[in-house]
This record gives structure tokens, sequence and C-alpha cells, in this order.
């Protein structure tokens, strides 16, 4: 089944034939050597015993040792040796140094420019629900880089691979039982200069907080939940002044709503690791365990922006100055299982992930609607985000490796439960202090569940076609079944009969004291969710299966043709959690594809090859597309909300590549591709009255065309008389990919809008034709210089990484005076790793020191057209990290 192995052969023969005369001389010499019994030995013996004189050998074989080369499709693969090196702590810092891929929110993936809904992440080739609201793609930041064995990156499509594929697929590799036993124990701390000792905003919470867990403070009260439980809108109309006012009382108040100002303590972390093989009669027993917590903080000082034209330009109409500390708290734990034999091998992989968010804002300035007055919002969150999955899988050989069967079954479950997610909001008085508005005041309590049964089988058969060529015949099933339920209750104390004036100048604990919740001064009451506005369920079902052919019929040209069908079958139903019919019509998307592709690979020299490759391929809109649920994104502050007139994206995908693997791990390539996307996504800013939101849309067409290329090369001066440059192994690894897209409209598009409640509306008045494909960035670039040391066993890294600006929604209006996109202009990061090994008291130990963000580049996403409108503007701050590790 092994490509390598059979082009290998070739030269092991060879190299056999030429070894094996000194051998068989070398096994018969002591037979006939002098000897004291035997000491007339005759010369003409030892001519007889003398090995034949061989001829010249020719070997016709090509060996290119390159994952690269292996594979039969244009991929980029980062092994474990590559995320020790540049020491990114989660899967998605990692792969920002692949060719092509940026990195959106420090989560989600971009690859060749193309949103994260247009490519697809799997953990070891199984599908992964999301605990995102606006995501279905699970964000990859989830995923610490220490229990990843290796990442994989496949850029041209292969039917094998799910059919939601615009940019790429990304299969997340977890480590596997070793062959060694081994025990590690690593401790880290770390900081940043816009957080760590520094004086921040922050909110009590709970005892236990740091952990990640509350201590059941932020349980829903039992009135409350069973409100929400029954479907009662908590009001007057459904429930006496009485219990209206044990449900405000029964609210936390001083821990969760009162801001306060702490110095931030240093991040920490500390991770175990260890394994073991055990030969057993029924063959070879595995176990892997990673176990991790990490606590970091990051504080936020910025600028949130609004314009409105005045004429032809414009000008800032609202300004808030922001301020935020957000505290990451992250639980990770691994197990594996795994029984190995010759022939077959079954492992078991179980992974929980958990990430907690609790951050206090602040966001306070002079405010439009307000006409120009001061307004404050102050904020306390909590978000917590979960994943577990268990997969079952199994890789079996038959006939002597000539036919191969795969299996796995996996279920996987993600959740987000953000309580108790609280704004108060103040005005100014004549004296310039702050003032409670308290029809500003909100708490809401939101949960999602998401989770996928997933299960799929491969056959392969191995046919020889010649001693050195083979045709892989390869067939196989898979289907899964995602289901999503989210829901959103939101509340507000109503100022009854108005605030005194010592009311509205006191503390927001003390306003909001059990003494003033009752029926003539605050009273509680609910204010959304009639209408299926605050409530959707979800569910996507594909069934597929594929067959392929992966084969080199004419000599030197590697061909892999294949067809996957994909019956897929996606609903988002609104509900109204009171009970009521929904306004809001459910989407139902049932869609059949059949999806061809095509690649051939021409290895025409001994380490050279070119690659073509066509495929088609789709992508279907995310459950919080299509759900008309108004959501608040706490990284911009913006209002989301769907639109259930979202259809399937289709996608034709074209690519061609140059590569030359000129020795071990050392390669250059470039490459060209060309995407006709129909019907992409776009995200659009629409005013909704005196609010602005962010809805989607498909636009018309767009294309994407672009160049890739990349290089690694190591370099050693053993002759250099200085000792630093001669001892080290020194690597130059840069990758470069410039896209150009264009997003096509015409006069006779049309589009569907939620505002237009389904009735088509000219293309023209949201896209300007010829603008750039939202979320796709020019240019991407990474530079990796460093050097390796075996003697001293240190390493050392210097890593820079560029992305150009990129669209990251349409601005708001129709035709000609629809305001400009929205920019983020990512920038250029700086980052240094060292990492030496060295011994003490026999126990080897491992030191590590990073250091992120040199160049100090902040975070900048803005509007321009005249005045520069700064939507969303913060520092980042640099940040520096060391470990040790223990290892047993």
């Amino acid at each position: 089944m092994n490509r390598l192995s059979l082009t290998l052969s070739g030269v092991l023969l060879a190299t056999s034939a030429l070894i094996a005369p000194g051998l068989a001389f070398a096994q018969a010499a002591p037979e006939t050597a002098p000897t004291a019994q035997n000491p007339a030995q005759t010369s003409a013996e030892q001519v007889d015993q003398e090995p034949a004189e061989v001829g010249e050998i020719v070997v016709l074989g090509r060996y290119i040792p390159e994952q690269n080369r292996e594979s039969s499709e244009v991929a980029a693969f980062l092994t474990s040796e590559d995320l020790e090196r540049t020491g990114d702590s989660n899967a998605a810092a990692a792969l920002t140094r692949v060719t092509g891929l940026s990195i959106v929110e420090g989560r989600f993936i971009y690859v060749r420019g193309l949103g994260e809904r247009y490519s697809s992440a799997l953990l070891n080739g199984s599908p992964l629900p999301s605990p995102e609201p606006l995501q279905r793609v699970v964000p990859l930041d989830l995923f610490p880089s220490s229990i990843l064995d290796g990442v994989t990156v496949q850029k041209t499509y292969s039917p094998n691979f799910p059919g939601e594929f615009g940019g790429g697929v990304i299969d997340l590799h977890t480590i596997d039982a070793p062959n060694e036993p081994f025990f590690n124990m690593k401790l880290s701390l770390g900081g940043n200069t816009e957080s760590t000792g520094k004086e921040s905003l922050i909110y009590y919470g709970s005892r236990t907080d740091f952990t990640g867990f509350d201590d059941d403070t932020r349980d829903v009260p039992g009135a409350i939940r069973i409100a929400f439980d029954q479907g009662k809108q908590i009001n007057t109309a459904n429930f006496s002044a009485a219990q209206l006012q044990a449900m405000g009382q029964s609210l936390e108040n001083a821990p969760l709503r009162l801001l306060q100002r702490e110095k931030t303590p240093i991040d920490g972390g500390v991770e175990l690791a260890g394994g073991f093989s055990q030969d057993t009669g029924l063959g070879t027993l595995g176990l892997i365990a990673v176990a991790g917590y990490d606590n970091s903080w990051r504080a936020r000082r910025g600028v949130q922006q609004e314009g409105q034209f005045q004429g032809d330009a414009l000008e800032v109409s609202s300004s808030y100055d922001v301020e935020s500390n957000q505290n990451d708290i992250r639980l990770n734990m691994l197990g594996g299982l795994s029984l190995k034999t010759v022939d077959h091998e079954l492992k078991w992989t179980n992974l929980y992930v958990r990430n907690t968010t609790k951050e206090a804002r602040s966001a306070a300035g002079p405010d439009f609607d307000a006409g120009g007055s001061v307004i404050r919002n102050d904020y306390t969150e909590w978000f917590v985000r979960q994943l577990f999955t268990s997969q079952l899988a199994g890789e079996h050989q038959f006939m002597d490796g000539a036919l191969e069967i795969d299996w796995r079954a996996a279920y996987a479950k993600t959740s987000r439960d953000a309580p108790y997610e609280s704004r108060f909001q103040y005005g100014v008085d004549a004296a310039g202090d702050y003032i409670h508005n308290v029809q500003g005041n909100l708490i809401s309590f939101s949960e999602l569940d998401d989770d996928i049964v997933s299960g799929g089988v491969d056959v392969a058969y191995t046919l020889p076609l010649s001693s050195i060529r083979e045709a892989i015949i390869s067939a196989g099933v898979a289907s899964f079944d995602n289901n999503r339920e989210a829901t959103r209750h939101d509340l507000q104390f109503e100022a009854v009969n108005g605030l005194t004036d010592s009311q509205r100048h006191a503390r927001v604990d003390y306003l909001f004291s059990d003494y003033n919740i009752n029926p003539n001064t605050l009273q509680l009451r609910e204010i959304a969710g009639s209408n299926g506005a605050s409530a959707y369920d979800a569910e996507l079902q594909v069934n597929a299966a594929y067959a392929m052919i992966d084969a080199e019929i004419i000599p030197l040209v590697r061909t892999t043709v294949g067809v996957r069908f994909e019956d897929g079958q996606q609903s988002v139903t609104p509900r109204d959690v009171f009970g009521g019919a929904s306004t809001y019509k459910a989407t139902e998307i049932e869609e059949q594809y059949w999806l061809p592709s095509f690649t051939a690979t021409w290895n025409f020299a001994e380490d050279q090859q070119l690659r073509f490759g066509a495929s088609k391929t789709i992508g279907r809109p995310q459950f919080r597309e299509l759900a008309p649920q108004a959501y608040t994104d706490p990284e911009s502050d913006r209002i989301f909300i769907g639109n259930p007139y979202l259809v399937d994206t289709e996608l034709l995908n074209l690519d061609a590549r140059y590569e030359w693997y000129f020795a071990r791990q050392q390669f250059i390539t470039a490459g060209v591709f060309y995407k006709d996307v129909d019907k992409p996504v776009e995200s659009v800013i629409v005013d909704v009255g005196n609010q602005r939101q962010q809805s989607f849309l498909n636009a018309p067409k767009s294309t994407i065309m672009g160049a890739e290329v990349e290089v690694k090369k190591y370099f050693e001066f053993p002759d250099q008389p200085m000792a630093f440059i001669a001892n080290k192994r020194w690597l130059v690894q840069a990758n470069y990919t410039y896209s150009d897209s264009e997003v096509k409209v015409s006069s006779g598009d049309t589009v569907l809008t939620l505002g237009g409640a389904g009735t088509p509306e000219q293309a023209s008045f949201f896209i300007q034709d010829g603008s750039r494909l939202q979320g796709q960035s020019d240019h991407v670039a990474n530079l990796q210089l460093g050097w390796e040391d075996d003697t001293a066993r240190s390493q050392a890294t210097i890593i820079l990484n560029y992305v150009s600006d990129r669209i990251t929604a349409r601005g708001a209006g129709i035709g000609s005076s629809r305001e400009p996109d929205f920019i983020q202009e990512p920038g250029v990061f700086l980052d240094f790793v060292y990492r030496k090994d060295f011994t003490v008291m026999d126990r080897d130990m491992g030191f590590a020191l990073e250091l992120r963000n040199l160049l100090g580049t902040d975070f900048d996403e803005y509007q321009e057209r005249g005045a520069k409108i700064r939507v969303n503007n913060y520092d980042l701050g640099q940040s520096a990290s060391v470990s040790l590790t223990a290892r047993f």
C-alpha cells in the first residue's frame, strides 16, 4: 500500500546487488583461508574464490523523502518537530506558519483568503461540532499543540474528504502511544506588556473562578429557571408583583455587577504527559495521557467608533474609549488506548477541552444616538466553551497488505454557556458625573449545545501494474448528523416610577440591592424571546459515498481521479421561547451533489515534479448565518443576525504546482490557483432603526486567482573558524501567497436579505462590482530563521508573519449612499523562540523562552473615506513566557 516503500524497493534491490558479492566472499573466506592445518592453499584456489567483477548497474527509482511528495494532492504538513520549533500554544497559532493561511480573531483559519466557512476541520478524520454561535467550524484555538502529533492541510480536493471544501481541509492528528515509556511535567510563566502588573478592570465572580469553574454563583435562580422551562415570559401579565420581586432579588448582585480595579497577575500553566507500550498476548497495548491547565490575562485599551456621511465624506459620529480585561482559563485532557498487531490496529481516543473566558469591560464616549452626549456601558461576562469527543477507529490489512480497510466512529459534543452576561448603562449629569440610565441595563442567559454523531469506512485495494508501479482503488462511505440547540433569555430591571437623584448616582450594587427591587422601584421583566428571535434548533445530515483511483498508469505520471456523492439536508427552525408561533420562516436546504476531482503528478526528474488539479466542491451556510437571532459578539461589540434566505455555495477549483525536493526536509515549491465561486456568503452591515447590525447575504459570483511559493533550506558551515556558526545547522524557511479576488455583480443580479423578507433586491445596492471578496488578503507571508545545535542541545527561531488588509464586512447603506467597507489590517508579527535541553542529576530537562509580537503590532479595523473611522482598535502588547520541562 505504501508508495514510498515500492519506490525504494528498486533502490534496495540494486544496493543488495552491489554488496551481495562482498557478503558472499566474506562468508566463504573462513572456509578457504590458510590455517595451521592447511597452510598450503594454492593461488589458483584463491583466484577461484575472488568475487566476480560486477558491471555498471543503473537504478531507475524516484525517492523524494517528504510527506508532500507522498501525498497525491497539494498539501502542507505540520509535524511535531514544527510545532515544537515555533512554540505555538495551540493549533490556530501554529497553522499561521503554513503557506496561504492566516488567522482571524486568534481562532479561525482562512485558507487562500477564503473564510472559515469554506474549510473543514477534522480530528483524526472525524468532523467536529462548534461551540461558537457564529460559526459551525470549530475554533482551532481549543486544541493545545501538546496533544497534536501533526496537522495536515490539504489544498486540492480529493473525494475521501467532506465536500465542504473551498480553501482546504484541516485534519488534526493527536499523539499516539510511544514505543518507550515516558512521563513529562512542564511548568510555564508568562506576561504581557498591556496586562501583567497593571491596574485593570475586574469583577469578583466566585471563589473558584481561577479554576474555570464557578461555585454555582452563576446558576440560574430556581424561580427564573422554572419560568424559562415553562416558556412563561417574566412580566406582570404572568407573575404577581411579589413573584417578580422574589425573582429579581434572587439574581446575584455585587459579585457579578461591580467593576473594580486590581493589578493583573502573571500567566501560568502546568502540563502533564505520559505514556507507554506493553506487549501482550493480543498485541502491543499502548496508552497515552495528556492533561494541561493554563491561566492567562489580556487587557485591552482602545477605541471603537462609528461614522456618518457628512456630504461625500465620513465623519466620526460615535466614539468610545474601551477598556477590558479578559481572563482565559483552559483545561484539556487527552486519553488514548491502542492495540497493534502486524496487520491490525485499534485506537480509542478521547479529548476534553474546556475554555473559560471571564471578562470585565467598559466603553465610554459621545454617542450619536444620544445626541452626542457621553454614554458609558459596563459589562461583566463569563463564557464557558467545552468540547468532548470520543473516537474509535481501526486499520486492518489483508492479503499481505494489498487490501486495507479503515473505519471510524465518533461522538463529539460542544457547548457554550454564557450566564449573567450583564450590561449597565450610564449617562452624565450637568456636573459631568456618571449617572444610571436604568433602561440600558441587561442581564442575559444563553446556552448552545452542538453535537455530531459520525462514522465512515474506507476500503483500498492495491493492484500492481508492474514491478515499480501500482494502482490503488479505493471507495468508502461516510455519514454524520449534526444537531444544534441555541436559546437566549434577556432580562431587564424597569424603573417603575423613575429613579431619584440619589439612586441615579448610587453605586451599581447599591442600586440593584434587594432594598430597591420592589413593585415601586425596580421590577424584573423579560424583554425578548418572542417571534422566534431568541431560540433556534438546527440540524445538518450528510450521507456520502465516494470512489477513487490513484494510479501510475503512465510511467512517471501519477493520476488521482474520483467522485464523491453527497446528500445533504440542512434546517434551521426559529423557536418562540414562550410557545407562540414564530414570525420567521424555517430554512430547509436539501441538495445532492456529484463532486468530481482530478489530480495529475508528473515526476519528470528524480527529485522534481509538477502537479495539476481540478475539482468541484461546495460550501454550506452556517447555522448562525441562517438563524434570525440577535447575538452580540464580545470581540467587536457588534450585533449579528442571520438571514434564513441563504443558499449553498458552489466552487470550481483549479491548481498547478511545481515541487523540487533537493535534499531531505528541504524543498522549493511554486504554484498558481484559480477558484470560481457561485453565490459566496458575504457579511454586510445593515441599519435597523437606530441600531447597526451585521447580517449575511449570497453575493452573485466571485473569482479568486493567485500564486504561492515556499522554500525550506538548511545550511551548515563546518569549516567556519567561529564555533558558534560551525557547530550549528541553520534554517531558512519562507512562504508567500498572493491572491486577487473579485466579486462580480451584473445589472440583473439580485440578492435575498433578511430586511427584504425574501423579496429579491438589486445586488448592486449592497455589493460593488469588482470589489474584493470579504476576508481575502492580497498578501500572506511567513519567514523563519533559526539554528539547531545538537551538541549544545539548543534551538532558536525568529518567526515573521505578515498578512495584508482584508474586508471584514460590507459597509451599511444602499447604492451610491453605501458606506465604505470595514477593513482589518493584521500587519506584521515578529516572534522569537529559544529552546535548550540540559541534564541535572541524571534527569533530562528542557527550558524554553518565547517572545511574541516584538514589533508591538496592534489590532486595527477601520472605515475610510475622508476621515479614518477606527471601528475597533486596540493595543495587543508584547508577550513573553518561560517554561521548564522535566522528563522522567
